[in-house]
């Protein structure tokens, strides 16, 4: 959870054609601050106007995914976001001569080799995650499509898909860790069967296509008048069919090169998200259009993920201090030792935990029938909390003790019960000086904040009887 943030070392440049526009395309990617994310910059326009890789400003998924903001569009943007996030980058501007990257070889591949040549550098802040606690789940009644984000500590994907035809059939693949992208996936190209791409001809969809950037599977007979449609729009002589099902001048890379290029969509969809994922997702028969609308359930999940503001603590490992540890720091004793474990200590913060149970004497008057932690001791806690934080960096804690001086900004936001776990978090908020410690603190049970509150205490050496 603490690994830091990654931009490219330097700004690289690759030209192209744009597979539906066939425009001519100059795409230079840059380098970008912290916590910039992907923002594609269209340089062909007045002002240059931005366009963030937002999940919500995608308003068409039909032959890829389209971004608009304000009138400015950006087409077909997910196999360049796939060798971004492939490539472990989560911060660069992506500069663009026209509406759309260009299309290379219908993979990820050359984004990927071109961000390797530019370099990758660590940035100072820490990488921020979605980590899925709880299955998430969107399914397309339409179509049948359905993708799920499982628990997982890294990012995998699996996908499956099944088109109900003899030329391709069912194939899956799979991804179980993303640097297994550039080997893996990244050279798995776009594809399209034969009667898609003859009625996008028909309606000059297709502009920027060949043979050798997007795979053409042949479910249907290829008449004189198909073939001569497609050698006119490839600029070919010949046009035939491969043992395989596929037509000519191109061979597979892999045998589920379909699944693992609709691996490669799936990533570059979900990117636009806004927050790298700790998940496994698993995609049925997946498409821009039920890809997009799982990233917008994924970041609606992080925007209140953020808004509880909860720290992922992990309960099982060895504690910092158990309580005996903690009755060696502090001189409070049962019962009004109101924190059972230090899980987390540095200089400038802690954490400690309390299993609140019905064995805690002030559940006898508060309340008989209702019993609730009071308020005033959620407030104890976290300031005893606190005091390890300040006495554990002294080398003799058994002759200090911290007294409240001010407590301010308390808020309680729920009911604290009998089986409840509570976790405290306390930073400071300037350096102690003259004894004097300004903390900032949190109460947390589950994924909500119970209490919080601004408190100052100050050190004092004990009295010598």
């Amino acid at each position: 959870m603490s690994d830091k943030q990654k931009t490219l070392q330097e700004e690289i440049t690759l030209s192209g054609i744009g597979l539906h526009t066939g425009k001519e395309v100059k795409l230079t990617m840059k380098p970008a601050k912290e916590n910039t994310g992907f923002v594609f910059v269209r340089t062909d326009l007045e002002g240059h106007p931005q366009v963030e890789a937002d999940v919500n400003y995608v308003i068409a998924t039909e032959r890829g995914t389209t971004l608009e903001k304000l009138g400015v569009k950006i087409n077909t943007c997910e196999h360049l976001l796939a060798a971004l996030v492939g490539c472990d980058i989560d911060n660069a501007y992506l500069e663009m001569d026209a509406s759309e990257p260009p299309i290379l070889d219908g993979s990820s591949k050359f984004f990927v080799d071109a961000i390797e040549k530019a370099g990758i550098t660590e940035q100072n802040a820490n990488r921020e995650y979605l980590v899925v606690k709880e299955v998430l789940t969107y399914t397309d009644s339409v179509t049948g499509s359905e993708i799920t984000v499982i628990p997982s500590d890294t990012y995998e994907v699996t996908t499956m898909v099944d088109f109900g035809t003899k030329v391709l059939g069912t194939q899956n693949a799979t991804m179980k860790h993303i640097s297994e992208f550039k080997d893996e996936i990244s050279s798995a190209r776009t594809f399209s069967f034969l009667h898609e791409l003859e009625m996008l001809l028909d309606h000059g969809l297709i502009k920027g296509g060949d043979i050798s950037n997007a795979i053409v599977y042949v479910d249907k007979d290829l008449t004189p008048e198909t073939t001569e449609k497609l050698k006119k729009a490839f600029g070919k002589d010949h046009v035939s069919i491969r043992p395989n099902g596929i037509l000519d001048n191109l061979t597979l890379n892999y045998p589920n090169e379909a699944a693992r290029h609709k691996l490669l969509d799936v990533i570059g969809d979900l990117a636009l998200c806004g927050v790298k994922i700790k998940g496994k997702i698993i995609a049925n028969k997946p498409g821009h259009y039920v890809n997009t609308q799982f990233a917008k359930k994924l970041n609606r999940q992080w925007k209140l993920q953020k808004k509880k503001n909860v720290p992922d603590f992990d309960l099982t490992k060895e504690p910092v201090f158990d309580i005996n540890g903690i009755m060696k720091l502090m001189p409070h004793r049962p019962p009004f030792l109101l924190i059972d474990k230090i899980l987390e200590l540095s200089d400038s913060h802690v954490v400690g935990l309390k299993n609140v149970t019905m064995n805690e004497p002030f559940f006898v008057g508060h309340f008989p029938k209702e019993p609730v932690m009071p308020g005033v001791l959620q407030v104890e806690a976290l300031a005893q909390t606190g005091g390890i934080l300040v006495l554990a960096s002294v080398p003799d804690p058994e002759n200090y003790s911290t007294y409240f001086i001010k407590i301010d900004k308390v808020k309680f936001k729920r009911k604290v019960v009998p089986g409840d776990t509570m976790i405290f978090k306390i930073e400071l908020m300037e350096p102690i000086r003259r004894g004097i410690v300004h903390m900032q603190g949190y109460g947390y049970v589950g994924d909500t904040v119970a209490v919080e509150a601004e408190l100052m205490a100050q050190v004092a050496k004990n009295k010598v009887e």
